[in-house]
């Protein structure tokens, strides 16, 4: 079968590549992949821009569904022809205290599917039947291979976030992941309701709007604390989603949030912060990580965009072959997509 692969450390070390079909375990089901969304993350593994380690040559893709083509011997809750999506815990450790708690996710030893294991940019990928979620029939698969993104979404507004109806807040990075925290926000009854982008982001803070967004800004020279005095009484916002790729906007994360606020720091980068942590202290901010998600989660989700609680109608812009992974991969890059969806 044909496979996107990442093969080296390299930028865009990437290629479609002949490889072989996967075997399966007892506990496993052979996936037929029916459609696979493309994540800013592969997108780092493209340009040699991420801070992970990944293991060389790997299939890329963590967003995906598809249909059982193979159920291992031990797999007891799903069967062949299945419609179902997986999560991205491809590898964890079964005796860890975090997955006995249900935090597998926080497991330091996890590995995730496209750059710990191959991943689903092909036909046929190997699932444990542990990371498998049923799709309900009236939602598409190519809307069903996004529920990954939005419970990274969820996870970082929802379950780190706290935030109440007529809490004002601002979504730092209109990317994939902050457009999905924007829309988190708004069903959780933010409002105002900012998204904070750069001069590039103009496509995607338009974007924002649609998906109701009160107000959006393009950061230039530091004029974005400036905008934010201006609302209310001038303290600042009661929640900051920093969902940019960078470590250095939680400085302006930290200068925009209220005495007492919250900020949940999605985004991460390569590089190091470089900044005083003192507004943390000094203003008695609350301050959360948010990495990936975990099974009540996923259910939650496909629940809501089974019943169109989540519209993707603005965040997936293009349907395409794999074939055309490459322009995918430069449009979403350039900003000129939110997300696309390969179907292999």
């Amino acid at each position: 079968m044909i496979g996107l692969v990442n093969y080296s450390s390299e930028p865009h070390s990437v290629e479609l590549r002949d490889i072989p079909t996967p075997d399966i375990g007892e506990d496993d089901v052979l996936l037929a992949v029916e459609a696979v969304g493309v994540c800013g993350s592969d997108l780092h593994q493209y340009t040699g821009q991420h801070s992970w380690k990944v293991n060389y040559p790997v299939v890329l893709g963590h967003e995906f569904g598809g249909r059982i083509a193979q159920a291992g011997k031990r797999v007891s809750r799903f069967k062949e022809g299945d419609r179902v999506v997986s999560e991205t815990a491809a590898v964890i450790d079964l005796g860890s205290p975090y997955t006995r708690a249900g935090q597998y996710n926080l497991d330091p030893n996890r590995l995730g599917f496209g750059y710990g294991v191959n991943g689903a940019m092909t036909k046929f990928v190997r699932v444990p039947e542990r990371c498998l979620h049923r799709v309900p029939e009236q939602l598409p698969f190519e809307k069903a291979a996004l529920t990954e993104p939005c419970c990274v979404a969820y996870n970082a507004v929802v379950m780190n976030a706290h935030i109440k109806p007529g809490d004002s807040v601002v979504v730092i990075g209109p990317g994939p992941i902050g457009l999905l925290c924007a829309l988190m926000a708004k069903l959780c009854g933010a409002n105002p309701l900012f998204v904070v982008g750069v001069k590039a982001d103009a496509k995607r803070l338009g974007v924002a709007r649609q998906i109701g967004a009160t107000h959006t800004l393009v950061e230039q020279g530091g004029n974005v604390p400036e905008e934010i005095k201006k609302l209310g009484d001038g303290y600042g916002v009661d929640v900051v989603v920093d969902a940019a790729g960078v470590s250095a906007t939680l400085k302006l994360a930290l200068e925009i949030v209220r005495p007492g606020g919250q900020v949940s720091k999605v985004g991460w980068g390569r590089d190091p912060y470089g900044h005083s942590l003192d507004p943390l202290v000094g203003k008695n901010i609350t301050l959360r990580g948010s990495f990936s998600h975990n099974w009540p989660m996923w259910e939650k989700v496909l629940h809501m965009l089974a019943t169109k609680q989540i519209d993707l109608e603005h965040i997936l812009n293009r349907v395409a072959p794999l074939d055309d992974w490459q322009s995918c991969f430069d449009e979403m890059h350039a900003g000129n997509l939110v997300k696309a969806v390969l179907k292999p």
